[in-house]
């Protein structure tokens, strides 16, 4: 018997520069609209300006370097995944993938993608520093989708195309 994923190549996805253009250009309002909020003499409006332009800032730097960026967002070949916020990640530390929808009270309903791990503390240990912030959380290692090329139906597609005997709970799709 063959083994069809062998000869399969590598999935690449790069950050989309239009979605990631429209993030950074939110996060250079949200940035904006703080420190205009830090010019009032409400000491409430001081600090959510300040928590504003830090939190937001922070963001439009990460942004600026999806923009700049030369290496793929997402890559997904026969040994796992690599991801440029949670680095590499084999298939065979994958339990499951879920596909989770996150509320924002908005029409446009982001999508992440979240992988439970078989041992999270042996991929903690290698882990880069933002996805081991994100654990002590309490969240798993996951993704958003907001940034790709594609959208999460996509990724989760070609996720099994990798590793078709992977475990994708699509709690994001439509009715």
């Amino acid at each position: 018997m063959i083994d069809e994923t062998a000869a399969l190549p590598p999935t690449v996805y790069a950050s989309s520069r239009p979605r990631a253009a429209l993030h950074l250009a939110g996060a250079v309002a949200f940035v904006a609209v703080g420190a205009a909020m830090m010019a009032s003499p409400s000491v409430v409006l001081v600090l959510v300006g300040a928590l504003s332009v830090a939190f937001f800032g922070a963001c439009a730097v990460g942004l600026t370097g999806r923009l700049v960026r030369r290496r793929p967002e997402l890559v997904l070949d026969t040994a796992g995944l690599d991801h440029v916020q949670l680095g590499r990640i084999s298939w065979s530390e994958i339990a499951e993938v879920r596909i989770r929808a996150v509320n924002t009270g908005s029409a446009l309903t982001p999508h992440v993608v979240e992988l439970v791990l078989h041992d999270p503390a042996g991929y903690l240990a290698r882990a880069p520093r933002i996805a081991r912030a994100n654990a002590r959380m309490g969240y798993s290692p996951s993704f958003s989708t907001s940034t790709l090329p594609v959208g999460h139906d996509a990724v989760a597609d070609a996720m099994l195309r990798h590793r078709p005997e992977l475990t994708v709970h699509n709690w994001g799709k439509r009715p």
